[in-house]
């Protein structure tokens, strides 16, 4: 790799508003908020909506969506009216 080019990283944390949870990791990002982490050491944080603790797919709260029943409501709706040809 070539020096000079490559963004610096520093530890960060990352708090997740949803779950209530905060991750310690290396992070390029460069907030100015800063939080006391459980060592007593102040790091930047970076507040997010959503992360692996509080996202669906992770959590297996997955939202099943009804296509079926959707694909047959616009069907009963649109489905009987054919364009007239003239």
């Amino acid at each position: 790799m070539r020096p000079g080019i490559h963004p610096e990283t520093r530890p960060v944390v990352f708090r997740d508003r949803a779950a209530g949870v905060a991750f310690l990791t290396r992070s390029t990002a460069a907030p100015t908020a800063t939080v006391t982490w459980e060592d007593g050491t102040t790091y930047p944080v970076v507040d997010v909506e959503i992360s692996s603790a509080s996202h669906p797919f992770y959590t297996g709260n997955q939202r099943v969506v009804d296509t079926a029943g959707r694909v047959e409501r616009f069907h009963r709706r649109y489905g009987g009216t054919q364009p007239s040809r003239a």
